[in-house]
């Protein structure tokens, strides 16, 4: 057992028996002859008492001396004990929020009851909604995105360095060919192009590397910008010298939580070399400068650089917050197979807080006013490779409007399936600084809601079932006010 954990366990017994015992710290200084600060700090886990003061301490407190150093927990603390003596608090990136462990046991010291409360509570969520380990790894990486506004310089810097020592000019398409050739000189890997194609299980998945012999082997069906990511993710690894990492893309499990962490930082140093900041910054500047939105100059610009939409909506989630100040924004992405009213939000990202609107657990239908899902249905019946739309969206019910900008691509690894990439910009002051082009007529202006179970918008076209939820919130409040009325008039 760790002495961190042993100290923390006897402190929190014997904090519980003291209260308990309803004995303030300075009631049990004076019955056990011990000074009030000492008891403070082994409640707290500081310190552990030597076996004479444990002996003291049970017979003042009418508790076997077993008892008091067992590690065993009662109930009421067992959820904690299970916590302390697990490795989750190992796992927890808790030093990318500035959290030393130390503090995290104070806290768990200081509050046991209220903790085990909270600890009970992800615990029930988590088994609800199935919130694997997985799942929280990511939802921790969102979280270090956003107390970053989702920009990294140490990253952004790397990539000006790996540039002037390979020689890669960035005011340049950057291609694949390039960087395999860099991969194979200089970090020594081999390019498989054919294995993977004869594993059908493995259909999904666009590489795997080999680490004992640096092999990388690639799916065929994939395009110029998909594969130049990967070579950029597969030199980020290896430029910045992270040990733990993931060895197929996309991922099918992480072991910790350096490997989730690493994998981003790849993907952030893959987005930043293949959509360099200056460029784009300027680029977005000349549109943004437009006193009405020009369609072509904007899709001019994603295919102006080797990437897919997915990584110039991605890239945008850099720059916006940095270069433009614009920091009230979301990213969507959306899947959907032919054919079907079925739409899955598979990844989100809000910065500055939980914008509408996200994904939902509850099987509800999603709004079908949303250009996200507008321009899967486009596509699903189009003979197009990409579709894009825009729009003003307005939640009549929240007071707000985001500017949608959105892409709609085929699944090049799941026949039959679309996807849709998303950012939305809430107008408030600074967008409409930022923007020339928002009072332009042409952007089309929609109200629209979070789901059909939820939406207060009338006679609505495209409904898919009655607002249940809203009607279910509706007659809530007029019991309560009918309550409240007969409170009045019975007090």
């Amino acid at each position: 057992m760790e002495e961190s954990y042993i100290k923390v366990v006897f402190g929190l017994k014997l904090k519980q028996i003291r209260v308990d015992k309803k004995l303030s710290l300075f009631g049990l200084s004076k019955l056990s002859g011990l000074s009030k600060s000492y008891l403070n700090e082994i409640e707290n886990g500081k310190k552990y008492p030597k076996p004479d003061k444990i002996a003291i301490l049970a017979e003042k407190l009418d508790v076997p001396y077993d008892q008091m150093v067992s590690l065993k927990l009662d109930k009421n603390l067992a959820p904690i004990g299970d916590l302390l003596q697990s490795k989750i608090l190992k796992e927890l990136p808790l030093e990318l929020f500035g959290i030393k462990e130390s503090n995290l046991i104070d806290i768990v010291a200081n509050a046991p009851t209220k903790v085990n409360a909270f600890i009970s509570t992800i615990i029930k969520i988590s088994q609800h909604y199935n919130f694997t380990k997985e799942s929280f790894y990511l939802a921790s990486v969102r979280s270090f995105q956003e107390a970053n506004n989702n920009y990294f310089d140490e990253i952004e810097q790397s990539v000006l360095s790996f540039a002037k020592a390979y020689h890669i000019n960035l005011s340049e398409t950057v291609t694949s060919k390039e960087l395999e050739e860099i991969l194979i000189e200089e970090f020594g890997y081999t390019i498989n192009y054919s294995e993977l194609d004869k594993h059908q299980a493995l259909d999904t998945l666009r590489s795997v590397y080999i680490p004992k012999t640096k092999t990388l082997l690639l799916a065929s069906r994939m395009d110029e910008a998909q594969q130049t990511f990967i070579f950029a993710k597969e030199l980020a690894y290896n430029y910045l010298e992270y040990k733990e990492r993931l060895y197929t893309f996309s991922w099918i499990k992480f072991e910790n939580f350096d490997q989730v962490l690493n994998n981003f930082y790849a993907s952030y140093f893959a987005g930043a070399l293949i959509l360099p900041k200056a460029i784009l910054t300027e680029k977005l500047t000349n549109l943004f400068s437009k006193n009405t939105f020009n369609q072509t100059l904007f899709l001019d610009i994603i295919h102006s650089f080797n990437a897919s939409p997915e990584s110039f909506y991605q890239r945008l989630t850099n720059i916006l917050p940095k270069e433009f100040n614009i920091q009230n924004l979301f990213f969507l992405r959306f899947t959907h197979r032919a054919g079907t009213e079925r739409f899955q939000l598979k990844k989100e990202f809000h910065l500055s807080h939980q914008h509408s609107p996200n994904a939902n657990e509850n099987n509800e239908h999603y709004c079908r006013r949303w250009v996200s899902l507008k321009v899967l249905k486009e596509i699903d019946t189009a003979n197009q490779d990409h579709i894009f739309d825009i729009q003003i969206s307005n939640y009549p019910s929240d007071n707000v409007s985001y500017l949608l900008l959105s892409s709609a691509t085929k699944d090049p690894f799941k026949d039959h399936y679309y996807r849709s990439i998303s950012i939305g910009l809430l107008i408030d002051k600074q967008l409409k600084k930022k923007l020339n082009f928002l009072d332009d007529p042409k952007i089309k202006k929609q109200d629209v809601s979070v789901t059909c179970e939820r939406c207060a918008i009338k006679d609505c076209e495209v409904r898919q079932v009655p607002a249940i939820r809203l009607g279910n919130q509706e007659k809530n409040k007029e019991i309560e006010l009918v309550v409240e009325d007969l409170n009045k008039r019975f007090s």
